[in-house]
């Protein structure tokens, strides 16, 4: 089966990013949870904290987690990839998804997009909101990890 990425900032690492990782193990050998590095932002966790939040909430070993930059399908190519993963959680992330899609396609031929729709139990959660949920002291069990869930308490306790 080929090998699937799945690309993100997953900053943080959400319980939907999580269900989404695990549906693509129905259907993918290997899912490499490639963290898009965007030097135009700034993260709440480094790419480093990141990666080790990833490898601590997923111990599945058919996953890999891994960092990029530059174009995804560069990445995807590099790692021998064929197919990118993307979650849709409402009708408003299609129209952004479709672009990102067509221009991937455009660029990259040979690579697949798969959508996945995002779990009724998670279609409401971005990271965005997590991030400003928690810092304003919001409870955000059970939409993320807990092992995020303490690094957000942590982060936001250093803020204040």
């Amino acid at each position: 089966m080929p090998v699937a990425i799945y690309p993100g900032s997953f900053d943080p690492l959400t319980n939907g990013h999580l269900s989404l990782i695990q549906r693509s193990l129905k259907m993918f050998d290997k899912v490499i949870v490639a963290i898009a590095v965007n030097p135009k932002k700034t993260p709440l966790f480094t790419e480093d904290e990141r990666r080790d939040l990833i490898r601590e909430a997923v111990q599945d070993p058919r996953v890999e987690v891994d960092a990029f930059h530059g174009l995804l399908v560069d990445y995807v190519r590099r790692r021998g990839g064929s197919v990118i993963v993307r979650g849709l959680r409402a009708v408003s992330d299609f129209e952004y998804e479709f672009q990102l899609a067509n221009m991937n396609r455009k660029l990259a031929p040979t690579v697949e997009t798969v959508f996945m729709m995002t779990g009724e139990d998670y279609f409401y959660i971005s990271s965005q909101l997590v991030r400003e949920v928690a810092s304003f002291g919001g409870d955000v069990t059970g939409l993320v990890p807990p092992n995020v869930h303490a690094g957000l308490k942590a982060k936001f306790a250093r803020k204040t």
